[in-house]
């Protein structure tokens, strides 16, 4: 894609406010300065995801996501960086103007492009070997699990051959570099045996992305060999967290729902049956990720996870990330068959249907599977029960919601209802007594709401209060500060260069904090779109979003910034003494011990 220029990127962030981005996907609840809501990219119950309106920038203190508008499209969308200038682009009417290509883009594209081909002729190399004598193995394994030859021809499915070397040889023979083949996943390197196919003796699944291009495989082994089943590596064009199998053709279906299963047998033997809408995560758990994926889709996702013990716990763990994304999510039941593939073959297409129809609401599924854990025929046990429930309605950030969940639960279980409202208020009032989202209140983890020294003045003292955080935390508070204050950074740029910050993001973060003030003036937002683009927006976000301490007075703030500035630059003269630059030891020892004891000297007023 060619490259769009820097200063359209800004229009694009600045016309697309972050409040209103995040707040269309997101409720947001306004607390001083700031908006707060349960973070989309980590299972919580209170919120610690902070929106700034003056900073155009969030940051979750509990799992230290953060970035600008840009970033949060990138993440929760699973859009690439250029995807998500687009959309920005296009929610803004801003038209992008075609930039060209630079020489290092091209090359990228053109090996992506490469590899993308690469693995395209593997799937027709191991579609034809499935249907050759050597691949009678593989053929005879998918006529006994009841696939048609329509259904082996729609998903791609092959074989990769006995050989070990088959598919290598036969892909450079198609002209493709050992570099090529690599990067598709479809070999392994050794000194001992050199290049031979990853995939042997295998049925193979074709992955593919959205748009039906192949981007990897999973495979099972015929036979007792291991690993049973047996993944593409991640590369250049495979992300398991960005793709889900089937999803190519369920994204496409009329139906209001998507099925979420677990296997890829589940998902070919659901579409053979009808059931078009049906997709599985590629070999790894549900995430964050497969779920903001199929809200592209779809707010209403039905769960069909194995009937055994793990496929339960998987079930527990998906359930609270899809309600982190919006998703309204039912489970459906298949005792007492384990899959779906099992219970279609057993009973066919129609009460798998009526079982899709009679989903479970997820919450009531979830007090089913926590009620396992009690004895309630005990009167301990049944009590214990009814406040992890209570607990459980508390986490319901809805009003609405919950109060409707509330008199469904004393329904279902028989407990007197203004018991169980009481029992629920009381787990509010500790979350929000306790919960990650007070941080107004907490004097050393507060978010600094208002962002402007006009209201309050804040800083940290890096040694008194902070006295095990070591030098990278300092920087922090430093960075942070002088994001927040210009004054501080004009007081602290007098002792401090960015030079003399850790070599690495703090570092690379000073040089954009002092390049932006020496323009006139800063952005948080704008500092974050250059490590947006280069994958580094949470760990950006989290070096300028340190929580810093109150500090009221202007002596103390002094005296603060003053310890932040001398232990900054003691590290980083005693990080030259161990450099060896040519100078003379002795001469250079004599120079850094007189530096320091002027450095003691230092007393910086504001």
């Amino acid at each position: 894609m060619p490259r769009i220029k820097d200063e359209v990127i800004d229009e694009i962030r600045s016309r697309n406010d972050i409040v209103d981005v995040i707040g269309s996907v997101i409720k947001l609840k306004r607390k001083g300065a700031n908006y707060f809501g349960l973070c989309p990219f980590h299972n919580e119950k209170t919120g610690s995801f902070c929106v700034s309106p003056q900073r155009q920038t969030y940051h979750c203190f509990g799992c230290d996501a953060g970035g600008n508008v840009i970033s949060f499209v990138m993440e929760y969308e699973n859009y690439s960086y250029p995807e998500a200038l687009r959309y920005l682009a296009e929610r803004a009417g801003i038209e992008i103007p075609e930039a060209e290509e630079t020489p290092e883009e091209k090359r990228e594209a053109r090996f992506k492009g490469r590899v993308l081909e690469c693995l395209k002729d593997a799937a027709i190399y191991y579609y034809k070997k499935l249907y050759s004598p050597e691949g009678r193995i593989g053929l005879e394994y998918f006529r006994n699990r009841g696939l048609t030859d329509g259904t082996i021809k729609s998903f791609g499915l092959g074989y990769s051959g006995k050989g070990r070397d088959q598919t290598v040889r036969y892909l450079k023979s198609k002209g493709y570099t050992d570099k090529e083949i690599n990067a598709a996943g479809l070999c392994n390197i050794s000194e001992k045996y050199g290049m031979t196919d990853r995939f042997f003796n295998r049925v193979m699944f074709p992955i593919m992305d959205i748009n039906s291009k192949v981007i990897g495989f999973g495979a099972r082994v015929m036979g007792s060999g291991e690993p049973k089943y047996l993944n593409s590596p991640e590369g250049v064009v495979f992300d398991k967290s960005r793709n889900m199998y089937g999803l190519n053709v369920a994204r496409r279906s009329r139906s209001p729902y998507r099925i979420v299963c677990e296997g890829y047998m589940d998902v070919i033997t659901m579409h053979q049956a009808g059931f078009t809408e049906a997709t599985a995560s590629l070999g790894t758990a549900f995430t964050s990720g497969h779920a903001n994926l199929l809200r592209r889709y779809t707010d209403d996702i039905r769960l069909t996870y194995d009937s055994d013990a793990p496929g339960q716990k998987a079930l527990m763990r998906a359930i609270p990330i899809c309600r982190s994304a919006g998703l309204s999510t039912k489970v459906i039941h298949l005792d007492p068959y384990k899959d779906p593939d099992e219970l279609i073959k057993a009973m066919g297409a129609e009460e798998f249907r009526k079982r899709v129809e009679a989903a479970e609401n997820s919450f009531f599924f979830e007090l089913s599977y926590i009620e396992r854990s009690y004895d309630m025929s005990d009167p301990d046990g049944r009590t214990s029960f009814q406040n992890e429930a209570a607990r459980k309605l508390a986490s319901i950030d809805d009003e609405l919601a919950r109060d409707n969940y509330i008199s469904g639960v004393a329904e279902k279980y028989f407990i007197r209802e203004d018991a169980l409202r009481r029992a629920v208020a009381i787990a509010i009032e500790k979350n929000e007594r306790s919960g990650p989202s007070d941080f107004e209140t907490r004097p050393h983890a507060r978010i600094n709401n208002d962002r402007a020294p006009s209201d309050r003045s804040h800083a940290a003292d890096g040694q008194a209060a902070h006295p095990n955080e070591g030098i990278d935390m300092a920087e922090r508070y430093l960075l942070t500060w002088m994001v927040d204050e210009k004054e501080v950074f004009e007081a602290a740029k007098n002792y401090l260069a960015p030079e003399d910050y850790t070599d690495g993001i703090n570092r690379e973060m000073a040089q954009k904090i002092y390049e932006g003030y020496e323009k006139g003036s800063i952005s948080p937002a704008d500092i974050l779109t250059g490590f947006v683009a280069n994958d580094n927006s949470n760990e950006a976000s989290s070096v300028i979003n340190t929580p810093l301490d109150a500090v009221e007075t202007p002596d103390d703030r002094a005296r603060a910034l003053t310890d932040l500035v001398i232990k900054i630059k003691e590290a980083a003269l005693n990080r030259d003494a161990g450099i060896d630059d040519g100078t003379d030891p002795l001469k250079k020892a004599k120079q850094i011990k007189h530096a320091l004891t002027e450095l003691k000297k230092i007393k910086i007023s504001l």
